[in-house]
């Protein structure tokens, strides 16, 4: 299931550099850059608020966006951001310009399920490789997230990235081997015997 498109509006920027960036942050703005696609990159501002509440709703590197600039509405998947280390505001975006057909490579968090159908429930621990799997998407269809099914799954067991369902088209950027998203570990104080035999 992937977010719904959003549309943010920007204006292009006919100046750039240090003294425009600040200029615009001031009024409110964030610079930004559209590229990619084969086509010139466009300098654009967006407004700070909007952009933020998007940052902080979650999803904003796996949701493509419509960026309307002065009317020509253009697709585009946000690819980096730069936040100020000290105020915690949004600097800079860089959005990647994506059509129909496009793909395109986004960390996907993971999601663990059934944990109490697993070693889990009886003191083992989820040792989780990677929070995060790197996936190449169809630009209309990345996942929120994937899921790992634990159920059944005993102390000592690898869960790799063979055991997920991908959506259609979706696959990992990794191909060459099957690699681990999470292990189920003895916890260090061994797991307790009575619980393990009621379990």
């Amino acid at each position: 299931m992937s977010h719904a498109t959003y549309e943010l509006k920007a204006e292009a920027r006919e100046r750039v550099g240090k003294g425009s960036s600040r200029e615009l942050r001031r009024n409110g703005l964030i610079p930004a850059v559209i590229y990619g696609d084969k086509q010139a990159p466009i300098s654009i501002a967006i407004n700070t608020n909007e952009v933020t509440k998007r940052i902080h709703a979650g999803g904003f590197m796996t949701t493509v966006a419509v960026i309307d600039v002065n009317g020509e509405k253009i697709k585009v998947l946000p690819k980096d951001y730069q936040l100020d280390p000290v105020r915690d505001f949004t600097m800079h975006i860089d959005f990647l310009r994506v059509s129909a057909n496009s793909r395109v490579t986004v960390e996907v968090p993971v999601h663990f399920v059934n944990e109490e159908q697993s070693a889990v429930k009886i003191g083992g621990v989820l040792n989780i490789v990677r929070h995060e799997v790197e996936l190449l998407c169809p630009a209309d269809n990345i996942p929120e997230f994937i899921t790992v099914d634990l159920a059944g799954h005993k102390i000592g067991d690898s869960l790799h990235i063979s055991h997920v369902k991908l959506p259609a088209g979706v696959t990992p950027v990794i191909t060459d081997r099957d690699f681990t998203i999470a292990t189920i570990v003895a916890p260090a104080g061994g797991v307790d015997e009575a619980a393990a035999a009621e379990a």
